[in-house]
């Protein structure tokens, strides 16, 4: 069984990249929320609080949330939308462990459009046949059952945009989570800047998919998540 340091240091990643997400100008208000599965429960999982500006959060300020969404551990209040969307994602995608959702400016922007991303950059390839479109907008997520048609959504890949609301990513480490949401805003952003100018050329198919694979190793995104965060949270300290 792991011991308390391995818990502690998930803990510790969890709230570098919360800043990261912060420091990159992802937060927006109270909403946002980024999870990753605990190592000694794997029916629980840890989030920040409801209310507390991405900047703010620290170590002593995350929840431990369990079955049906209890606090385990933690004071702080629980964003009514976490468990019946990250709770869902936990218990349905065994293989991923982390999950990133933010209100990011692109993100929202392009959720908009009821459109998959294209790939029009070498980078946008990694989330070519990777990511998934949820059309519809009922408000705030508050229902279990809209967490299983996001998932559903989602399929078997790592991210999905959710229709009016902005983008979520999943990944089998907490770097993968956050530097794929990281990929996913830019791309956004890449593809909004050239359809206002023209009409973008898209990488053929199996062009694509093959660029898609050899970019989607977990060890490129460790590494470049943390060459990130390095450069962003920790310049100059």
């Amino acid at each position: 069984m792991p011991d308390r340091g391995e818990r502690d240091v998930l803990r510790q990643s969890l709230v570098e990249g919360i800043h990261l997400l912060a420091e990159l100008g992802y937060s927006e208000g109270i909403a946002g929320h980024v999870s990753v599965r605990d190592p000694e429960d794997p029916d629980a999982y840890w989030v920040n609080p409801f209310g507390l500006d991405f900047h703010h959060v620290r170590v002593d300020d995350l929840l431990l949330v369990g079955a049906q969404g209890a606090v385990l551990e933690g004071s702080g209040e629980l964003n009514p939308s976490v468990d019946p969307l990250h709770g869902e994602l936990h218990r349905n995608r065994p293989d991923l462990v982390a999950f990133a959702h933010t209100h990011s400016m692109y993100g929202k922007t392009w959720s908009s459009l009821g459109r998959l991303l294209d790939p029009i950059t070498q980078d946008a390839c990694v989330l070519y046949r990777r990511h998934g479109l949820y059309d519809r907008f009922t408000g705030l997520v508050n229902a279990r059952q809209e967490g299983k048609e996001v998932i559903e959504a989602m399929g078997d890949g790592t991210a999905v945009i959710m229709q009016n609301h902005g983008f979520l990513t999943g990944g089998r480490s907490l770097g993968e989570a956050i530097w794929l949401f990281i990929v996913m805003e830019r791309a956004a952003a890449s593809q909004l800047m050239a359809e206002a100018v023209g009409t973008p050329r898209l990488i053929p198919h199996e062009t694509a998919l093959e660029t898609g694979r050899a970019l989607a190793r977990l060890e490129f995104a460790d590494r470049q998540y943390r060459n990130l965060y390095e450069t962003t949270c920790r310049r100059g300290k």
